[in-house]
């Protein structure tokens, strides 16, 4: 079976679709650093929308385990919790947002092998992201095969609307929604069709030192000036906006420039707010050390107070475990009915 069949995009309504908020669901892996590229791509949209979403964040920690050889169980543990401080850090709310850590629910890996049970191999082969990470590697683990099972699972089981997602996660959301029509075209009307929503500007921030692709972890863990972390002191980050990959020119233009030169662009508009044209106009006559010294500048600006914040999280004594636990009682309350549906609608359980 293709992932157009069957034809018909059919899924059950959440109750929070019609008169109420959508809800949104989205998550980030505790391996590396946070960087700049995922704040700007979703730590700050999930901000911003979090007056007008019924949101759910989670710290997807058995995502981390795909590749087992590169596990620290201690360091993972210690960052679960680095990351639930960045995100509170960066304003997210933990009243207004039920956030959590996925491997505090068992419901995230039932339903992944429920779902493998109605997903074609096929469907998995072809994720691009599979075969960029296998690339190279003489030995690869079912997990990293599957982990975009996980993810659907982590989706479905929120009746998730919206999913806000950096533009490289599209092909991820689709599958999500082929998961879900094959399972409600077999077993009926269980599953929200969730929907990707990529932000217009700032979705795909790229390296630094390497602007031709997408800032990552796994490069920063490797390349100081790949990427600005965001718990960075400001020296580092200075060094690594100062030192991006331009090009020989010096006009400072967004349309026919170098890739470096449109990232360093798409981040301060980002962060400025500006149309492109108003911030282009400001560097007329000026070079790109100009523009570098401008991002830098707004760059430390956004970056100073999370650091302040996240310290003053961190040095709460069992703040983030409380609020942790807090949270996966309030996700388990959503996903424990959908858990049970999907049982019930396979005959099992």
């Amino acid at each position: 079976m293709s992932p157009s069949e069957p034809a018909a995009a059919t899924g059950t309504t959440s109750p929070t679709t019609a008169e109420a908020r959508p809800r949104v669901f989205s998550g980030v892996q505790p391996t590396g650093d946070l960087h700049l590229g995922t704040y700007l791509g979703a730590l700050r949209q999930w901000v911003e929308h979090q007056q007008d979403r019924d949101s759910v964040f989670c710290v997807v920690d058995l995502h981390a385990l795909t590749i087992p050889e590169e596990i620290d169980p201690q360091r993972l543990r210690e960052d679960v919790r680095r990351v639930m401080a960045l995100y509170l850090a960066v304003g997210l709310d933990p009243e207004r947002n039920v956030i959590f850590a996925q491997s505090h629910l068992h419901e995230h890996a039932e339903l992944t092998w429920l779902l493998n049970c109605v997903t074609p191999l096929g469907w998995l082969y072809r994720m691009t992201q599979f075969k960029a990470k296998s690339e190279g590697r003489e030995s690869v683990g079912t997990g990293l095969l599957d982990y975009p099972v996980l993810q659907a699972a982590d989706i479905l089981l929120y009746d998730t609307n919206v999913v806000p997602v950096g533009d490289d996660q599209r092909q991820h959301i689709e599958l999500t929604r082929d998961i879900a029509v094959r399972f409600n075209h077999l077993f009926g009307e269980v599953f929200v069709l969730p929907e990707a929503a990529v932000p217009e500007v700032g979705a795909r921030i790229m390296g630094l030192d390497e602007p031709t692709v997408k800032m990552s972890k796994s490069v920063a863990r490797q390349r100081a000036g790949h990427a600005v972390n965001l718990l960075d002191d400001e020296r580092t980050v200075r060094k690594a906006i100062m030192s991006a990959v331009t090009d020989s020119g010096r006009e400072v233009r967004f349309e026919h420039a170098s890739p470096g030169v449109r990232n360093l662009l798409t981040i301060l508009q980002t962060l400025d707010g500006r149309p492109m044209d108003a911030i282009v106009a400001e560097f007329e006559g000026k070079g790109y050390g100009d523009l570098k010294k401008a991002v830098a500048g707004v760059v430390l600006d956004a970056l100073r107070p999370i650091r302040e914040r996240f310290d003053a999280i961190m040095a709460e004594p069992g703040g983030v475990d409380e609020l942790l636990a807090a949270g996966a009682e309030r996700a388990r309350a959503i996903a424990a009915p959908t858990l049970s549906r999907v049982k019930e609608a396979m005959g099992v359980g």
